[in-house]
């Protein structure tokens, strides 16, 4: 979905200040919010993608003005009253002063459509690669409303296979229980100016990891190459 969260490309938030010897946790709940969501995320049935989604959906005005794990409190809140574990009333229950907080800011279900649901194959082979290292790519230019990890910046530009790093889950349906729809991850090597124009600098590249639905050949015509595989050498018979 499309949404503050992707905030990679933006501008006008100020400049991002670095934090000199930053310990993992500023504060005692962080720590204890960390252990309550790995928990909580194994007990419901919750995976990674779902989580993230799940911090996709905070109104833009709350997700802008919160910490980095307030947004993880949040997210939780919104997962554990979408599975039934509690209600509504019973998270708004818990502020000291339940009439100041509105329906919208606690626990958050933005309608999304979810993509169809995959039927997965027991014992399916690992995908082969479409792309090979090397390969001219492009991004291609989708807006869903669900869980997607191609960044807005990125869509539609075109970029080179640097690496292939295996086969993965694809978040975009493994996020809504859709299937896990497993194929390969690239790391795609993108120049600093086909992503920002002539103000990039024309020296410097930028490598981001995009799933292989998230691609198509970089012009029309082009056909992804494929390995070759070396044929056995025939045994010879001794005379």
């Amino acid at each position: 979905m499309n949404g503050v969260h992707d905030m990679g490309g933006m501008d006008g938030f100020g400049p991002v200040v670095r934090e000199a010897n930053e310990p993992v946790f500023h504060a005692g709940w962080e720590r204890r919010l960390f252990a309550m969501v790995n928990l909580a995320m194994r007990a419901a049935g919750v995976n990674i993608d779902e989580f993230r989604h799940a911090i996709e959906r905070i109104p833009p005005g709350k997700y802008l003005a919160s910490s980095y794990y307030e947004r993880w409190l949040a997210a939780l809140e919104t997962l554990l009253v979408e599975r039934g574990i509690i209600t509504r009333e019973e998270l708004v229950a818990k502020f000291d002063d339940p009439a100041e907080v509105g329906g919208a800011e606690v626990a958050i279900a933005v309608r999304t459509v979810d993509p169809d649901a995959i039927k997965e194959k027991r014992g399916a082979k690992s995908p082969r690669a479409r792309f090979l290292k090397g390969d001219s790519v492009r991004a291609r230019n989708i807006n869903p409303s669900g869980h997607t990890r191609v960044p807005r910046y990125v869509r539609g530009k075109r970029g080179v296979i640097a690496r292939d790093w295996g086969v993965f889950v694809f978040p975009d349906t493994n996020a809504h229980h859709a299937g896990t729809k497993p194929q390969h991850c690239y790391s795609v090597e993108f120049a600093a100016r086909e992503l920002w124009g002539r103000s990039g600098n024309a020296r410097e590249r930028l490598l981001i990891d995009l799933w292989e639905d998230y691609l198509e050949p970089a012009s029309a015509d082009a056909k992804p190459r494929r390995r070759k595989v070396a044929k056995p050498k025939r045994a010879t018979r001794r005379r």
